[in-house]
């Protein structure tokens, strides 16, 4: 590539990358895209794993060195920023309203879900402290009766 993209042109591309456990999420909604940024020559994109040990990490990385390579760079680095950790502070509005569409309570309270993402309802109970992942919580809503996950607050 002859000219560098711009920092914010490179924000654009990793927002079209889905999170592989989420998919109507992008990793720049998840919020775990910390930093875009050159050192010299070199592209540094950092990012920060959802919690200590997420598998999704290596297939997030993967997928933006090909997102970027694909757009023509070819010096560039994936690092980890560990901290501060990540929080589901930083998911942006946009990706609590897909996550609700899609049938996963978004984090609210530290307690729980605040509603049913299917019917809206407000009568609900833990089925199981785990989810389809490990960053989600099974609940059930009494008013439907309908299963959903919860992302955990951390």
């Amino acid at each position: 590539m002859s000219a560098r993209p711009a920092p914010t042109e490179v924000w654009g591309w990793l927002d079209g990358i889905p999170d592989p456990e989420i998919p109507v999420i992008s990793v720049v909604d998840l919020g775990i895209v910390r930093d875009v940024r050159y050192d010299a020559d070199t592209l540094i994109v950092a990012i920060t794993p959802t919690y200590s040990g997420c598998p999704a990490t290596s297939v997030i990385a993967f997928e933006i060195d090909k997102v970027l390579r694909e757009n023509g760079v070819d010096d560039l680095r994936v690092t980890q920023q560990i901290s501060p950790p990540w929080t589901t502070d930083w998911m942006s509005g946009r990706a609590r309203n897909r996550l609700r569409q899609y049938g996963i309570e978004p984090p609210g309270k530290a307690d729980g879900p605040a509603q049913c993402p299917r019917c809206g309802g407000h009568d609900l109970e833990r089925v199981s402290q785990f989810g389809s992942t490990p960053c989600k919580a099974q609940w059930r809503c009494r008013d439907c009766l309908e299963p959903f996950d919860y992302f955990k607050c951390i």
